[in-house]
């Protein structure tokens, strides 16, 4: 079966309302299983927040970017990132060989920045089924996928914040409905780029406890963990193999595909990701201004300044140039789980930058890293487009990618 098939045959199937689908072509159960987040407290949107880890309690008032802006969007983005209902209770997705038994090796496959469908990724689960024999968990990032109100998915609704946004700004680019949500909200408050990371970070970390204590019906306390990241899924993934939570990757292996730099050495500016006024919120808020940033809040200070080691290892994230010394030690402990793959013509997520950061500034660190090119037109939002006129081509470039992906993750 070629890529171009499997894609069309598993959106045709996919349910995300149904618990349980099966996948006759590959024998492949498909769950989609509740999950409720423990870890939404530390979102924006509360007068107080506690540090349990040390007793602290912080009081803050996160003060709006571009307050004007902000005050002319709708209701539909002025909800509070705490109250979103959403984003506490939503289903990931598992990928399971049918064979009666529960997964004894799982692979944590982490998406994109602001994607709200898992059809691209769906025959990319299969693959990595069929060529490691692990189960695959889709795991959605805070705010992405399933876990956003129905109205950032809205074109019409969407289009209004964007048409706000151009109204306000003579000089964006790349605003349109696709990313008016995200580049709203990260524009308002960029801190929610940590925030809701740190969630996404400790969810993961819950779902492996659930794992490990036996709780899981469909996968052994034991399973080994290993993870197959893309884009910005690379830099949550990347951070959750260095700070290591309750040792639980300690052995694990990453496979990172169009991912991997630092935040400064990524460009996010596009229709389909962030629009030029978010991506230059961000940019100053985590690579330019950021001591300065943190003057003024303490609260994510004390995430960054030693006292947790998920903090630590984010910012070492942020500029290439920035804690690079404790970085570079950090990746050349666990080098050898780590292999990337980058694209060529991938202007999101340049080459080079990957080279750069993984392979440290001497080039010495040896983590295997290959830079790919496809024989058809291609992007780092859609590596494998699903059109007939190039589907050997496609199909061979996909099996090419994953082959080695299985490789290194079997």
């Amino acid at each position: 079966m070629t890529y171009l098939q499997s894609f069309y045959n598993l959106k045709r199937i996919f349910n995300p309302d149904l618990p349980h689908l099966f996948y006759p072509e590959n024998k492949i159960s498909i769950h989609n299983i509740p999950f409720t987040s423990d870890n939404w407290s530390s979102l924006p949107g509360a007068e107080s927040y506690k540090c349990e880890s040390h007793s602290l309690i912080f009081n803050e008032q996160i003060a709006l970017r571009e307050k004007q802006l902000y005050d002319d969007y709708s209701d539909v983005m002025k909800h509070n990132d705490i109250d979103i209902l959403e984003n506490k209770k939503f289903t990931y997705t598992l990928f399971l060989k049918e064979t009666g038994q529960p997964a004894d090796g799982i692979i944590l496959l982490f998406h994109g920045l602001n994607e709200k469908s898992w059809y691209k990724y769906l025959p990319w689960a299969e693959k990595l089924v069929e060529n490691t024999g692990k189960a695959v968990i889709l795991f959605p990032i805070a705010f992405h996928m399933n876990r956003v109100p129905a109205e950032w998915s809205n074109s019409r609704m969407m289009s209004a914040i964007s048409n706000t946004r151009r109204k306000h700004s003579l000089t964006i680019d790349n605003t349109t409905f696709a990313n008016a949500a995200v580049s709203a909200r990260i524009q308002a408050i960029p801190q929610r780029f940590f925030w809701s990371g740190l969630q996404t970070f400790m969810d993961v970390s819950q779902l492996l406890n659930q794992i490990h204590s036996g709780k899981h019906p469909l996968i052994k306390p034991g399973a080994g963990i290993d993870l197959f990241s893309y884009s910005v899924g690379s830099f949550l993934s990347e951070i959750l193999l260095m700070a290591n939570p309750d040792n639980y990757f300690s052995n694990s292996r990453l496979f990172l595909f169009c991912g991997g730099p630092t935040l400064d050495r990524m460009k996010p500016n596009s229709k389909y990701i962030l629009d030029s006024d978010a991506t230059i919120a961000l940019y100053s808020f985590y690579t330019e201004r950021l001591d300065m940033e943190l003057k003024h809040d303490v609260r994510m200070a004390h995430y960054f300044n030693g006292d947790h080691p998920v903090g630590n290892f984010f910012r070492a994230m942020l500029n290439y140039h920035a804690e690079k010394k404790f970085r570079e030690q950090r990746f050349r402990a666990i080098s050898e789980r780590l292999c990337a793959v980058s694209l060529k013509n991938d202007s999101v997520i340049p080459p080079c930058e990957v080279e750069n950061t993984l392979k440290g500034e001497c080039r010495d660190i040896p983590i295997k890293t290959d830079v790919l090119d496809f024989p058809f037109p291609y992007d780092h939002v859609t590596p494998f487009p699903a059109i007939d006129i190039h589907e050997q081509s496609v199909n061979d470039s996909f099996n090419q990618v994953f082959e080695l992906a299985g490789a290194f993750l079997k």
